[in-house]
C-alpha cells in the first residue's frame, strides 16, 4: 500500500508535502477571480504572465549563471507573430499562438548561438544588444509591425473573451509551463547547468561540451518566454516597440531578483510584488518609479536573496 500510493509522487518528481501546498495554492488563485474586480482580475493575470517570463529569465540566470537582458525581445517577438498571424494573415488564435512561441524559440536560438561563449558582463551586453536589434526592427519596419503605432488584432479565442475565462486559462497554463520548467532545472540536464555556473572550467575538464549546454538552456529559456509573449498578446490584443523593448527585459529581471534569483518560483513573487507596487503607487504620485527604484535598493541590501530566499533563511532560523 505504501509503495502504491508513494509511487505517483515519485511520478511527479514532488513530495507529498510539495503538492499539498501546489494544490492549496493553485486552489486560492483560482478562487481569486469569484471575489475580485474585474481591474484586479487583469492584474492578476498580468502577475501569472511575467511571472512566467521571469521564471525563463531565472533558468538561465540562477541555474546557469546568465543574466540574459534580451529576453524582452524574445517575450516581444512571441507577441507579435501572433497578433500579426490574426490579424494580418488570418489564423486562428491558437495556431497563431503556436507560431508566435516557435518564432521566440527560433530568435533564442539564434541569440544563443551568439552569446553562449560569453560570460559575465559580456554576455549581459551582447544579450542587451540583440535585444536592441529586434526592438529596431520592429520599430522602423513599419509595414509589417506599423512601427510606433504598433498592431492591434482580436487575438483571443471567443471562450476567452471574459476577464475570469482568461484568468483561468492563463493559470491553468502557467502552472502547466512551471511544473515543465521545475522539472527541467531538477533533471540532469538542469544539474549540468549548475555545474557550470558553480565551475565552468571544472566542467569543461569533465568532458562536458559548455557551449552545447548553454545554447539548449538558453533555447529552452526562450520558449518558455515564447509562451509568455504570447499570452501576453492574447491578453493585450497590442503589441508596440515597448512590448520589445529594453524596459521589458529590465523588468523581467527586477521581477527575478525581487523573488529570489535560483528560486525559481520567486518569478511569481517578485512580478506580484512590483506590478502590485506599481499600481498602489503610481495611484497616489507620479513619481511612482522613484519609489520603485528605493525599493529594489533596500531590497538589494536587506534581503540580497529575494523575498523567497529570506523567507526561507527566516524558516531555518526557526527550525532550528
Amino acid at each position: 500500500m505504501t509503495q502504491a500510493t508513494s509511487q505517483p509522487m515519485k511520478i511527479a518528481g514532488m513530495t507529498p508535502r510539495a503538492v499539498v501546498v501546489a494544490l492549496v495554492v493553485l486552489a486560492v488563485a483560482a478562487a481569486l477571480p469569484l471575489v475580485l474586480t474585474n481591474y484586479q482580475v487583469g492584474l492578476a493575470t498580468e502577475m501569472l504572465i511575467f511571472g512566467v517570463l521571469a521564471m525563463s529569465i531565472d533558468i538561465l540566470a540562477g541555474f546557469a549563471g546568465r543574466t540574459s537582458l534580451g529576453h524582452g525581445a524574445i517575450f516581444g517577438v512571441s507577441g507579435y507573430v501572433v497578433v500579426y498571424a490574426t490579424a494580418q494573415a488570418g489564423l486562428p488564435p491558437l495556431p497563431a499562438f503556436a507560431l508566435g512561441v516557435i518564432a521566440a524559440t527560433l530568435v533564442a536560438a539564434i541569440f544563443a548561438l551568439l552569446a553562449v561563449r560569453t560570460s559575465g558582463v559580456y554576455f549581459l551586453l551582447l544579450t542587451l544588444a540583440l535585444g536592441m536589434i529586434v526592438w529596431g526592427i520592429c520599430l522602423r519596419w513599419t509595414q509589417v509591425t506599423g512601427g510606433e503605432n504598433g498592431m492591434r488584432g482580436d487575438v483571443r479565442p471567443p471562450w476567452l473573451v471574459t476577464h475570469q475565462a482568461f484568468y483561468w486559462a492563463v493559470l491553468a497554463g502557467a502552472a502547466v509551463v512551471s511544473y515543465a520548467m521545475w522539472r527541467f532545472v531538477r533533471s540532469p540536464f538542469g544539474l549540468t547547468l549548475l555545474g557550470i555556473r558553480d565551475s565552468e572550467s571544472r566542467m569543461r575538464s569533465l568532458g562536458y561540451n559548455v557551449p552545447l549546454h548553454l545554447f539548449i538552456g538558453f533555447t529552452v529559456s526562450g520558449f518558455f518566454a515564447g509562451i509568455a509573449g504570447a499570452l501576453y498578446a492574447m491578453f493585450n490584443n497590442f503589441v508596440s516597440p515597448s512590448t520589445v523593448a529594453l524596459a521589458q527585459s529590465v523588468e523581467g529581471v527586477l521581477m527575478m531578483i525581487a523573488g529570489g534569483v535560483g528560486s525559481l518560483f520567486g518569478g511569481f513573487v517578485g512580478a506580484a510584488a512590483i506590478i502590485a507596487l506599481e499600481n498602489a503607487v503610481s495611484a497616489y504620485t507620479e513619481r511612482w518609479q522613484m519609489v520603485l527604484g528605493v525599493t529594489f535598493i533596500l531590497i538589494m541590501i536587506f534581503a540580497p536573496e529575494g523575498i523567497i530566499g529570506t523567507l526561507r533563511a527566516v524558516l531555518t532560523r526557526k527550525q532550528r
